[in-house]
């Protein structure tokens, strides 16, 4: 039995209803009393500000060494959502997502009778997260920060007087302390805890070439960014093991074998594409993709924040269903099965396995929850070319769809031969899952 590659349908999923001006009414409905002067002043700006802050993020993850790649969904995550807040006043979106986020209080509040230019709120409060998250950068790394910082307001003098830019670099360095002091408490700092993996047949054990020790195993007990976003997401179990040439589990890893064995170079373009580490990471692949989304739309500066924050939201929040997954089930890797099951004891991967259990696909639940919410918030844009790994000399991929997105990353992880393909179609529903859950959420309140 050759298992085929899915032919994922995201509105199988995701209620039609989740439009963009269903978006706009979730930040406008528990806020009705609480009128606001600025009105859509952020709006005004183009997203120049935050185009900027995703190149320096995307660097500094790039550069980033010793830190798991789960984790930069959590810098994703915190990041946009201080973005936002630090212009959330100057939206029509509701003000804020206070009281929707999972146990923030305490956030700052803009002064009704006095002015802000939102660009230098959003500048400083960018920079203060950056700085709070890579504390090991390098100096060339921390220095740029601070480049990049005093630049951008510089260039705001030319267009507000020095009161209105010092009360908005403040609020925005407010904000910023308010969301980093709540992000510590979410519980990564027991992501990589001491673990013993379980023991038995079809139970991960570490793998070649580095035989490492499980990753992370404690992520996916973090504390969901939303409130219930997680609820009913957990998969059933996989294909049940077996040794048998005839068992299910058996042909689906065979699957994998033969794949390897007659990749094209279009394959093996793909599955290079989405290895992610080192390159960018997966959560800085996808925010690569929202900064190119954002240029190709020409954005406006209150929707970029918000699709920044929303869109790490949900990246977030799947991969911590993710993880309760791959550490509930435990599946052994393709490499470990085709080795030492199978007798093709020399074989190997395209890509090196990570150091985690098998099930489900964290590239197909993160791309499908990312693909989900990019669609509800900027619909089909047409033709989009990722150029993320252009500096790596790789060829730009070319798609119809952020769906299409979605699928060709989770498929290339059985090009890789690091997932079996039934794993990734799970993941696909899984993340899409996660984000509906949030989005409806995001609407009760």
């Amino acid at each position: 039995m050759k298992h085929k590659m899915l032919s994922w349908s995201r509105n199988a999923l995701l209620p039609m209803s989740f439009s963009v001006l269903l978006i706009a009414g979730i930040f406008t409905s528990c806020n009705k009393n609480d009128h606001l002067p600025f009105g859509d002043s952020a709006s005004r700006f183009p997203a120049d500000v935050i185009d900027k802050w995703m190149t320096m993020q995307i660097r500094l993850e790039r550069d980033a060494t010793g830190i798991a790649n789960v984790s930069f969904c959590r810098y994703y995550a915190y990041s946009g959502i201080a973005a936002f807040e630090a212009l959330a006043p100057g939206t029509l979106l509701g003000g804020s997502l206070t009281g929707k986020l999972n146990g923030l209080a305490g956030l700052p509040a803009a002064d009704r009778f006095k002015a802000y230019y939102w660009p230098a709120s959003v500048n400083t409060s960018l920079a203060a997260m950056n700085r709070n998250i890579f504390t090991n950068a390098s100096a060339a790394d921390k220095a740029a920060i601070d480049s990049l910082e005093t630049a951008l307001n510089a260039s705001f003098s030319q267009s507000a007087n020095t009161d209105v830019l010092d009360r908005s670099v403040a609020f925005g360095k407010a904000v910023a302390t308010a969301v980093f002091n709540w992000s510590e408490t979410d519980g990564y700092m027991h992501d990589a805890d001491p673990y013993t993996p379980p023991v038995g047949a079809g139970l991960w054990v570490p793998t070649p070439p580095g035989f490492g020790k499980a990753s992370t195993p404690y992520f996916g007990n973090n504390r969901p960014i939303i409130a219930g976003s997680i609820d009913n997401t957990i998969p059933g179990p996989p294909i049940a093991y077996s040794e048998n040439p005839k068992s299910d589990f058996y042909q689906m890893v065979m699957n994998v074998y033969a794949v390897s064995q007659s990749l094209t170079p279009e394959q093996t373009n793909q599955g290079l594409f989405w290895r992610d580490i080192p390159g960018v990471t997966t959560a800085g692949h996808w925010l690569s993709i929202l900064q190119q989304v954002i240029r190709q739309t020409g954005t406006r500066l209150d929707k970029a924040a918000l699709a920044y924050a929303l869109s790490g939201i949900v990246g977030n929040d799947a991969s911590i269903s993710c993880w309760q997954t791959k550490y509930q089930y435990t599946l052994v890797r393709p490499i470990t099965y085709i080795r030492n099951v199978m007798g093709y004891t020399s074989w190997n991967s395209l890509l090196t396995t990570p150091a985690h259990p098998e099930y489900s696909s964290a590239h197909a639940v993160i791309s499908s929850a990312t693909a989900d919410v990019l669609t509800s918030l900027f619909g089909n844009i047409g033709s989009f070319t990722d150029h993320t790994y252009d500096y790596l000399g790789f060829t730009p991929l070319t798609f119809n769809s952020f769906h299409e997105i979605a699928l060709n990353a989770a498929n290339s992880r059985v090009l890789a031969g690091i997932h079996y393909q039934p794993s990734c179609d799970t993941g696909l529903v899984q993340g899409s899952k996660v984000t509906r859950n949030i989005l409806r959420k995001l609407r009760e309140y």
